[in-house]
């Protein structure tokens, strides 16, 4: 009964939550107990705060049995650990945050608290959200449950994990270059990056501040649908917020997608795509094409080759700007062996960041020093508006772009730490929507070699609703979200 429950999806838990089949404690208990098994092999989470969910479990209970209900009251889910959370730590997977505890909660977390949530604690992170892999985490890499050789992608790599491996039923990641859609389409579950500005990153620690949003992670696409109905809106605590009303998201599910024009763009089907991935993808398209949508191969997004290089301006850039702040004066790690405080500063930074971190505040202050200002940061910022146009542009005469979410299939642990140009390239279908501001999801769209393969939809600016319209019509149409990674028994006999 306790694997059953932590299999379900937040809409059937809802459901006999209201009914009181079920309590809120059994449900959270059940998750607990799954989280418990699996995750010494996986290691998704950082921190499980089980007495503080239990306790928040009994208040569920209490306010179900009162008939004082919200959207997701009792429903287990896990933050990522780079959302500030009041009285409980948020270490970005670093050594600089490691015993960090915020005196406040990040928007996004206070209202999933309001409307009942019970949070299981934080997942693990590739440092300051810096990776592809979740591999640059300063605790532990975590391992990709259909196959624990593998990498869950990152770098929500802990949120993907523990949606995938049933330790919640939902989880929030952050998304600046594909950090919540590549994990989604490695671990086979959903994965969405709202509109830029659609859902507020305050309490969110920065990386890159022009990039970054929250998002979702889930089981199937109404689940999606139910927590950005939560999560989306405007918040004056954050400038970038933007204060147009919030759609009822779950009602774009009602409707099927007969007539969509949905354009496939050549750029995506990059060179060194594995073939199963390609196979994959298009055997995806011909399925959206029999549901009834209109399906043009032939679209070019001409500037799209050039995103990857100006991403790695752009977001080192903001990143070196924003890790400033770490200084081992105001908070965090602060080495105190040191003979001034000029050198406790640089020791800080040493030893409190891990070398992504560290190389990639290298390459942001390099790219906004002296002399170099122009030849690069302002240049990819005009790439960027390039990028932008080009977009704007192909929407003019399609409903929403389809691709490929990773141009292969996960790859193994340890593999690419050596050559960090391979893994930047792990994001090279994700990073343009950032560059973009506009909104995309990843559903899954089966498997290659025994492993998930994602398909990315991109949608206009604000139009979440078409996205869940096609990929919840999609998914119906499939089963390849109804196929579960190993269950925990058999975890250690994977790959």
């Amino acid at each position: 009964m306790t694997e059953e429950l932590s299999r379900l999806s937040v809409r059937k838990a809802v459901g006999l939550l209201g009914s009181r089949q079920i309590s809120a404690v059994e449900l959270t208990t059940a998750a607990l107990e799954r989280l418990h098994q699996a995750d010494s092999l996986l290691h998704a989470m950082v921190t499980v705060t089980a007495d503080d969910a239990l306790a928040q479990a009994s208040e569920a209970d209490r306010a179900i049995g009162s008939g004082r209900t919200s959207a997701l009251t009792g429903i287990p889910v896990v933050i990522k650990d780079n959302m500030c959370t009041r009285g409980v730590r948020t270490t970005c997977s670093s050594r600089m945050l490691e015993n960090f505890v915020p005196p406040f909660d990040a928007t996004v977390v206070a209202r999933l608290k309001g409307a009942g949530a019970v949070i299981l604690g934080k997942a693990n992170m590739d440092e300051f959200a810096m990776g592809s892999s979740t591999e640059h985490s300063a605790f532990f890499p975590t391992h990709n449950p259909w196959d624990l050789s593998r990498v869950p992608g990152g770098s929500s790599g802990g949120s993907a994990v523990a949606v995938a491996a049933d330790e919640c039923l939902f989880s929030l990641g952050s998304d600046t270059g594909g950090s919540i859609r590549q994990p989604a389409g490695f671990c086979s579950i959903v994965g969405l990056k709202p509109t830029y500005g659609r859902v507020s990153r305050y309490g969110l620690v920065a990386f890159a501040s022009s990039l970054d949003q929250i998002g979702p992670l889930t089981k199937d696409v109404g689940d999606c649908a139910l927590v950005m109905n939560v999560i989306a809106g405007h918040d004056p605590c954050d400038s970038t917020s933007v204060a147009d009303s919030v759609p009822d998201y779950t009602r774009s599910l009602e409707r099927d997608i007969r007539g969509l024009r949905l354009g496939v763009p050549r750029e995506y089907f990059v060179a060194g795509m594995q073939a199963g991935v390609e196979a994959a993808m298009r055997a995806a398209v011909a399925r959206l094409e029999e549901l009834g949508a209109i399906i043009d191969w032939d679209v070019s997004l001409p500037h799209t080759r050039y995103a990857l290089a100006a991403y790695y301006i752009i977001a080192p850039s903001e990143a070196s700007a924003n890790l400033a702040r770490y200084d081992g004066v105001k908070y965090g790690y602060c080495h105190m062996d040191a003979g001034s405080v000029w050198q406790a500063m640089e020791r800080t930074r040493q030893f409190g960041f891990g070398p992504e971190v560290k190389r990639r505040i290298m390459l942001g202050t390099y790219a906004l020093s002296a002399g170099y200002y122009e030849a690069y940061y302002l240049k990819a910022q005009k790439v960027r508006t390039l990028i932008r146009r080009e977009f704007d542009a192909a929407f003019q005469k399609y409903d929403a772009l389809v691709t490929p979410t990773s141009p292969t299939v996960p790859f193994r642990i340890g593999e690419r730490l050596d050559d960090p140009v391979q893994m930047y390239l792990a994001d090279v279908c994700t990073l343009p929507i950032n560059i973009a501001g506009v909104p995309a999801i990843s559903v899954p769209a089966g498997f290659a070699g025994g492993l998930p393969v994602g398909m990315q939809l991109i949608g206009k600016p604000f139009g979440e609703e078409v996205l869940l319209r096609i990929a919840h019509s999609y998914e119906q149409a499939t089963s390849w979200h109804n196929m579960k990674a190993p269950a925990p028994g058999s975890l250690d006999h994977a790959g």
